[in-house]
């Protein structure tokens, strides 16, 4: 009797399991890519390496109608990278949890002018040249919540929550995308990070504009520190062109202008191209950086090839 209550049991965990299970949709997508790098100045060492991922997706509707997304992306360099939780409510917008590492508004946004493989301060010039100077707050575990107002118009949002002595309050950041108007986009975005002593506000501005193959973008950045002289001031040109369907060119220049009186402008000018055939992408940058980082006697010149494979 004891072992036909057992197997009772049992076949009546397994079908209120099985009836909990929702149906879900489950892909997996690839990619590899070889690199060869080097710039002047400095010794590189081996100029190659590699790096690679695997992401697993799966999501599935609700009873309630909200469809959940989890996606884990298996990264060789770094272990685990993006794993993320998503629930599209349909009409109130889409709520994200990075599980990885990731940024926020102002991080996703440093830097939209149009490229075909890099952006100008982006090549891998010696030393360490300072990026967009967006100031972003970049951690795991942070929230990111889109929503769309209409046809042309959404929103997004992020934040970053407290997470070490350093970083005793959480930092928010608000961004809107506009695409009215056809061939163009306006991206807009403030915000604060507080995951350092020094307090930081944030903002940007990046305008694109698209007429057939040539498209055009101009951006600035604005990081304002609540003490000292460390404000920084990024602006950025990009111009690209689809010479075909599977080639495109750019050329992308960006400068730093610092507050403090003892760094120099850190200018960047790059040219880049991306050629697509199948799974199959071909794609370089060439650059030269004056001031890296702010430093006078800081000039170098970089280059990259690719070589990436998609399944």
């Amino acid at each position: 009797m004891n072992n036909l209550k057992k197997v009772g049991l049992t076949a009546l965990g397994t079908a209120l399991v099985a009836s909990s299970a929702q149906a879900a949709d489950f892909s997996m997508s690839a990619t590899s890519q070889i690199t060869f790098a080097g710039a002047d100045n400095g010794v590189r060492g081996n100029g190659w390496s590699m790096s690679d991922s695997i992401t697993f997706s799966a999501s599935g509707e609700m009873d309630n109608g909200m469809t959940v997304s989890h996606t884990i992306e298996l990264d060789g360099g770094a272990g685990v990278g993006a794993n993320t939780l998503s629930i599209d409510t349909g009409d109130m917008g889409k709520l994200t949890f990075v599980g990885g590492s990731s940024t926020s508004v102002m991080g996703a946004w440093d830097d939209l002018t149009p490229t075909a493989n890099e952006e100008a301060h982006g090549v891998g010039y010696n030393g360490t040249p300072d990026g967009a100077a967006n100031g972003s707050a970049t951690t795991h575990n942070i929230f990111i919540y889109d929503y769309t107002v209409m046809d042309g118009l959404a929103l997004k949002a992020g934040y970053t929550p407290s997470h070490s002595t350093g970083a005793v309050d959480g930092s928010a950041d608000y961004g809107v995308h506009y695409t009215g108007i056809d061939g163009l986009d306006v991206y807009a975005a403030m915000g604060e990070n507080n995951n350092a002593a020094n307090e930081a506000d944030l903002s940007m501005v990046m305008v694109k504009y698209t007429a057939g193959a040539l498209s055009v973008g101009y951006q600035v950045n604005e990081t304002d520190f609540g003490t000292g002289t460390a404000d920084e001031d990024f602006s950025a040109l990009g111009i690209s062109y689809a010479v075909s369907d599977d080639l495109s060119v750019s050329i992308n220049s960006s400068t730093i202008d610092y507050e403090a009186s003892t760094k120099d402008d850190q200018e960047a000018t790059a040219v880049s191209f991306s050629h697509t055939s199948g799974g199959m992408t071909i794609s370089g940058s060439y650059g030269s950086m004056d001031n890296v980082a702010g430093t006078s006697t800081a000039d170098n010149n970089a280059y990259e090839l690719n070589v990436k494979f998609a399944f």
